[in-house]
């Protein structure tokens, strides 16, 4: 037959233990929000419970279960106006990640939060996940042309955002000293 059922559950939970941290992180960038993300990463959790078989026999189950986290993610993004997931980042002074006290991690997560939903989508797994053009198209389930478009016109109007520009200029990024 397979393998006990207590097995599979085993290996499925420490499958979970190991990549929460990545698909919240993902989560985060994609909602803007804590406890939207923590949601999203939740439901990505028991749908892959779920089909836990088919997800461990995959070539690489983070993708997998990262594809179903985008997904659910454009699912809610489809049923909400936009407003409603355009969410102010959390105040950085009570919360334990050490990146959220940062001035840039903040402006920057304000400025995705401008952006529409696929273009978040390819600048967050693109350029912060450091997912090749194939790896992020294969996870927003699009073409690679498709995954470029998106992630240039959303470079491009990062680019603009004031708050990113001043902090720019304020700590020499992506320039010389």
């Amino acid at each position: 037959m397979g393998e006990p059922k207590g097995d599979r559950d085993e290996e499925f939970q420490a499958f979970v233990i190991a990549v929460w941290p990545r698909l919240l992180r993902t989560a985060y960038l994609l909602a803007g929000e804590q406890y939207a993300a923590e949601d999203l990463v939740q439901s990505a959790a028991e749908r892959a419970c779920a089909s836990w078989s088919k997800v461990r026999r995959a070539d690489d189950p983070y993708a997998y279960v990262r594809r179903i986290l985008v997904n659910q993610h454009a699912r809610r993004t489809r049923r909400r106006p936009p407003e409603l997931l355009v969410e102010a980042v959390p105040d950085a002074a009570g919360t334990e990640d050490g990146y959220a006290r940062s001035d840039q991690r903040g402006a920057l997560l304000a400025a995705l939060a401008t952006l529409p939903p696929r273009q978040r989508q390819a600048v967050v797994l693109r350029h912060w996940e450091d997912l090749s053009d194939s790896q992020t198209a294969t996870a927003m389930g699009c073409s690679v042309g498709a995954v470029r478009s998106h992630a240039a016109k959303g470079i491009a109007k990062l680019r603009q955002v004031s708050a990113l520009v001043e902090l720019k200029d304020r700590t020499h990024i992506g320039g010389t000293v």
